[in-house]
């Protein structure tokens, strides 16, 4: 079975459709994760972190230079070159691989001063390892460059960002990443 990011999430929105009968829902879901992904039985696996906090906010004033980007989809390029920055060891180079571990969709706001006010997973398949690196590498990440005020609204900014992770539990960025390899 050949998947990728789209696929796997088209797949997801049509199962919430389908909510109705759980049982073939489950089963389904189960059936296409095992099809698309599978560890590597060399892989170790990391004990379960304790379930991350859903929303954060940081006390500490850290000053940070403000974003050149005047656009939503600029500030956003910004955030992901921040995160993939801070995170350089768990990045993948080059193109996705065209079968993926996971899509971990995170939605999150970042305040006028650039500090993570809040996230949370929107879509995950459920795989406890690479949502909490989504979530880690995120907060690692923070605080990012102050947006631009009138990107604000309510005094943050609020976007998704979509990590694709490789069986090796290494990441890249929708925003930043290269199309995923056919093969």
């Amino acid at each position: 079975m050949r998947c990728n990011a789209a696929v796997l999430i088209r797949m997801h929105d049509f199962l919430l459709a389908l909510a109705m009968n759980a049982r073939i829902v489950l089963l389904t879901v189960a059936a296409a994760i095992a099809g698309c992904a599978s560890r590597p039985a060399e892989t170790p696996v990391a004990a379960p972190a304790e379930k991350p906090a859903r929303s954060e906010t940081r006390a500490e004033p850290q000053h940070r230079p403000a974003s050149q980007a005047n656009t939503a989809d600029a500030y956003k390029r910004d955030l992901a070159l921040r995160i993939a920055e801070a995170n350089a060891s768990k990045v993948y180079p080059g193109r996705p691989h065209a079968l993926l571990r996971s899509v971990v969709v995170v939605r999150y706001a970042v305040d006028a001063q650039g500090n993570l006010v809040r996230h949370e997973i929107m879509r995950s398949n459920r795989d406890s390892e690479t949502e909490a690196t989504a979530l880690a590498s995120l907060r690692n990440a923070a605080p990012f460059p102050r947006p631009a005020s009138h990107l604000l609204r309510r005094g943050q900014f609020e976007l998704s960002e979509t990590w694709l992770f490789n069986n090796d539990g290494r990441f890249q960025l929708r925003t930043v990443a290269q199309p995923q390899m056919d093969r």
